[in-house]
């Protein structure tokens, strides 16, 4: 037995020499209500599902695949296949037709029915393989006991691995080549995937320290104060950075790290060498209002900082990640210099009553930032919040049997001191009703947005930001000419929003001359019709579900 670094947890050793492994996501279809817990108001798909699900054609639909799996797999010696979204019944076949030692599940907790499905087919068709289950679902208490799983890897989960297989669990953290989106659409239209047009996804660190009591990634990961670095300083950040830019033909990161730029020595050692290096990269990070505010401007610009998923969380937040913190101003201030905002609002938390939830939610709407989340304050098993409801017998559903509708975007999980049940979901609906009533579609916010900063650094007499910003304006003269005229019309009956989108389009005109007008003109009625066809098509019942990956480094014979 080994005792894995900064955990109580103690990781066994695998029994059997030299496995073959089968890594899996949990299996779909996602969008769907079924036995399984699958629900169709949680589809697999993150823009969806808690960001755009309100703004129909308009509504950024996309998938991301599963990135810890693929960290993971990158990073063992044994040869492994990961089988990523696949149907049940693609999961019997895989099961069927290789004789793997390991079957290794990843999964959040409303997965539970699916996971213990899953090591049920296990057991019947690979009646002697080991079964390990990762995830943050590995904060059920009772999680072993009650799927018949072998093993349970809880933290990080490439040096538990490791550790459990016997391999040196220090050694250098390779990163994988993965492209942070797949299947994007919006208005009707498909984006482009050519080389270039997609961001790489860059893992630095998992974990948080900020240690919010609803936090499952900070619970995960060591919980307040802890965090686990894959990469510890700048230089190898951005070696990382540079083979992701040969290897996978990008300028753009979506850097997936809880807080990035709280990582201040390492984020600002990475800004001295993209200057070395002249790279206009751009980068799409997570960070609180606080850290952010310790920033100046023009390292965040020099760094690439062009989209931030901040946590807003409600007015008045007693969190220490915004104590203090203007973030309406702050907000104004980052997309005065070209840097959209995905802002995030809890919905229930312990002050919200049925009388302030309305003004809650218009101070969120307010921000008016490019994407807003909202999410339903929730006790996920793991937390600290969950402890706390636990302690004080206020879960609704204290033995976990209804797991499948704990994600945030239904039903509280806990007895709410002031809301009745069944009132958090009409709450909840309605924020994401306002944001788009107010403020218009979130596609569109991102041009004006863009808008700002090519004004501001599109003739920079810093090559390396002029470069950045004209290379992320490109779309305005055109795509976003056309795309911003159609849905004039389509609002045509909706003045405030019309409004916006009359004085955004004349200002793209105004910038960028007649090659605009001409897309505005030729482009509005395609984008029209586009719009209209994404609506019979949503009105019909289409979902969308994302593809099955295979891949393998077994021999030809095996796989």
């Amino acid at each position: 037995m080994k005792r894995k670094e900064n955990s109580r947890e103690i990781i066994p050793v695998c029994p059997i020499s030299q496995p073959v492994i089968l890594f899996s996501s949990v299996f779909g279809p996602f969008a769907r209500d079924d036995e399984y817990g699958s629900r169709a108001i949680n589809p697999m798909e993150l823009y969806q599902n808690q960001v755009t699900r309100a703004q129909g054609p308009f509504s950024l639909r996309m998938f991301h695949r599963s990135w810890g799996l693929m960290l993971i797999r990158e990073n063992i010696e044994s040869p492994s296949t990961l089988l990523d979204f696949p149907s049940r019944d693609r999961f019997i076949e895989e099961l069927q037709k290789h004789p793997y030692d390991i079957v290794a599940i990843s999964a959040i907790p409303p997965n539970f029915l699916k996971v213990k499905e899953m090591c049920r087919l296990v057991r019947l068709y690979l009646p002697e393989a080991k079964i390990i289950v990762g995830g943050h679902i590995t904060g059920i208490a009772d999680l072993k006991a009650r799927t018949g799983v072998d093993y349970v890897s809880r933290g990080e989960g490439v040096r538990w691995m490791r550790s459990f297989l016997g391999e040196k669990v220090d050694r250098p953290i390779r990163h994988p080549r993965i492209l942070s989106g797949i299947g994007t659409r919006t208005m009707g239209m498909r984006l482009s995937e050519k080389p270039g047009e997609v961001a790489a996804t860059l893992i630095p660190s998992v974990g948080c320290p900020m240690g919010c009591n609803f936090c499952a990634t900070s619970a995960t990961f060591g919980g307040k104060g802890r965090f686990i670095d894959f990469y510890k300083d700048g230089d190898e950040l951005f070696e990382v950075m540079v083979e992701l830019e040969r290897d996978l033909k990008v300028q753009s990161f979506f850097v997936m790290d809880e807080n990035f730029l709280f990582h201040r020595r390492r984020a600002l050692r990475l800004l001295e060498r993209m200057k070395e290096g002249r790279k206009s990269w751009s980068l799409y990070v997570f960070s609180s209002a606080n850290v952010l505010k310790s920033y100046k401007i023009e390292q965040l610009v020099g760094l690439g900082i062009s989209w931030v998923w901040m946590g807003l969380e409600g007015k008045a937040s007693q969190y220490a990640k915004l104590a203090g913190a203007d973030t309406r101003a702050l907000v104004r201030e980052l997309q005065s210099h070209g840097i959209s905002i995905l802002g995030s609002t809890i919905i229930g938390l312990e002050e919200h009553t049925p009388e302030n939830l309305p003004e809650a939610i218009e101070y969120a709407v307010s921000h008016d930032t490019e994407f807003h989340q909202f999410m339903l304050y929730t006790p996920v098993p793991g937390t600290p919040l969950f402890e706390e409801h636990r302690e004080a017998g206020t879960l609704l559903d204290p033995e976990g049997e209804q797991l499948a509708d704990a994600h945030g975007q239904l039903k509280f999980m806990h007895r709410h001191p002031n809301i009745p049940a069944g009132e958090e979901s009409g709450f909840l609906l309605r924020a994401f009703q306002r944001d788009f009533e107010v403020n218009g579609p979130s596609v569109l916010r991102m041009a004006r947005t863009l808008l700002q900063g090519w004004r501001m650094y599109g003739k920079s007499e810093d090559g390396r930001v002029r470069t950045r910003l004209r290379r992320e304006a490109r779309s305005l003269a055109f795509q976003y000419a056309a795309a911003v005229a159609g849905a004039r019309r389509w609002f045509r009956k909706e003045p405030e929003i019309r409004a916006k989108l009359d004085t955004l389009l004349r200002e793209i005109k105004k910038e960028f001359g007649l090659r605009a007008r001409l897309a505005a003109a030729v482009g509005r009625v395609w984008v029209y019709r586009s719009l209209k066809a994404e609506s019979r098509r949503l009105g019909s019942g289409f979902i969308m579900e994302p593809p099955t990956f295979r891949e393998s480094s077994l021999s030809s014979a095996g796989a």
